[in-house]
């Protein structure tokens, strides 16, 4: 029983790490700079740090939500 809650913290663990690096890779693209004051360069990057950490967090929870929810599906043809 322990194993499978350790196994199931180790996916979500690696899941919203895995999708806060992608939205910090897609957020790149965005000039934030161009959002905030000028020789705010500082704050620019740490708010796409922050976006990218909330972004990433639900994105993850979404898909493991859903991953979640199918795996209960055959549950429900019982």
């Amino acid at each position: 029983m322990t194993q499978g809650l350790g196994l199931s913290g180790a996916v979500t663990l690696i899941s919203h790490f895995v999708f806060i690096m992608i939205s910090f890779r897609l957020l790149t693209a965005v000039r934030f700079d161009k959002f905030l004051r000028p020789n705010h360069v500082r704050e620019s990057q740490l708010l796409m740090v922050f976006i990218a950490i909330a972004l990433g967090y639900f994105v993850s929870e979404f898909f493991l939500s859903l991953i979640s929810s199918a795996r209960a599906l055959p549950l429900l043809l019982r």
